[in-house]
């Protein structure tokens, strides 16, 4: 059973993360392109805690998670990405939840209050096992069927549980569509400006990268975030309420294993080899999803017209203008947890 703030023996087990969130804000309606809210003032931005941060064993995770709204609501589960943590969701958490909707917001594996529950359990971050992450999660909870929503790492988590696991989500939002990949797909090479935007994967494949990452994580991830969201002019508040998640002890570990595991450097885990199989075959989405980009995403992404037809149910994909970047839920609030409500209703 999940708990509140728990007393935990080992060591390593600190409470990395302040949770927060802001004051709720009128979801508008939109069609198109959607233009995203104008940005609020450093000291409209001072966000109160969310709390209380819990923990939850769940497969060989204790879980680190936020909820928010009533326990009886639809539940829906928010996956942030790398370098991010659940405070991209600070935001849209609160919007949700005053919808009446049960939310869920995790670290994901080697970030925050997310750690593993045995020292012997490979550090291992390939796709498959994010995404089992997510289900045992939602076993752990008793969540039967929830929406799934997220960017980057945390998209192509919700991604992979949509198709794998069809009968438990409900509904699906994926920030930059279609990113389930393999490393057959990885090893082909790409044309030279977007190989230079995946510069830092090529940097963590080398022991120099990984020195590099656990020496200056912080500063690193700054670059990133500049680099992802070029027009997101976020304050050093920001930033520096998500760096205790980057503290937990096998970040560096599983950002590292990421990256390798995707170009073929590093092996996974045996009992995903038949998942991975699956997933190499590019299998399509088959709920309900709503796809988004911001028009200002820095990071490596695909072109909306090229994963159309990986997604087979009730769809729809929307471009969030005004500047907007990586870190979408983040960037645009409300943008996303319409995106996210709208999900649900196109799942009736």
């Amino acid at each position: 059973m999940p708990n509140e703030q728990p007393e935990i023996a080992n060591p390593g087990r600190r409470d990395f993360v302040r949770v927060a969130t802001a004051a709720a804000v009128t979801i508008a309606a939109g069609a198109g392109p959607v233009q995203a809210a104008p940005p609020r003032s450093a000291a409209a931005r001072q966000l109160t805690p969310m709390g209380p941060l819990k923990q939850v064993d769940a497969g060989v995770l204790n879980i680190g998670y936020v909820e928010m709204g009533p326990a009886s609501g639809a539940p829906i589960i928010l996956f942030h990405g790398w370098p991010y943590d659940i405070h991209a969701f600070a935001e849209v958490a609160p919007l949700l939840a005053a919808k009446g909707h049960r939310v869920i917001v995790p670290h994901l594996r080697g970030h925050g209050t997310t750690l593993f529950r045995s020292a012997s359990t490979p550090r291992n971050a390939q796709q498959a096992a994010l995404a089992a992450d997510g289900i045992a999660l939602m076993d752990a909870l008793g969540i039967q069927k929830a929406v799934v929503a997220g960017f980057d790492w945390g998209a192509r988590t919700a991604d992979i549980m949509a198709v794998l696991w069809p009968e438990r989500c409900k509904a699906l939002v994926s920030v930059s569509g279609y990113l389930i990949g393999s490393q057959a797909a990885n090893a082909k090479p790409l044309p030279p400006a977007q190989e230079l935007q995946w510069w830092y994967q090529f940097y963590f494949a080398t022991d120099r990268g990984k020195a590099g990452y656990a020496a200056n994580t912080n500063a690193f991830n700054r670059q990133i975030w500049q680099q992802a969201s070029p027009q997101w002019k976020f304050d050093d508040a920001t930033f520096e309420r998500s760096t205790a998640a980057f503290a937990n002890p096998d970040h560096v570990a599983i950002v590292i294993h990421n990256y390798r595991w995707r170009l073929g450097l590093a092996q996974g885990e045996a009992q995903y080899d038949a998942t991975e199989a699956k997933l190499a075959a590019a299998p399509p989405v088959t709920i309900p999803t709503i796809t988004m980009e911001g028009d200002a995403n820095g990071a490596p992404h695909p072109a909306p017209e090229n994963y159309r037809a990986k997604f087979t149910g009730a769809y729809e994909h929307r471009l969030i203008t005004g500047g907007i970047g990586h870190n979408l839920p983040q960037e645009a609030p409300v943008a996303f947890a319409k995106a996210v409500l709208d999900a649900a209703k196109l799942a009736g």
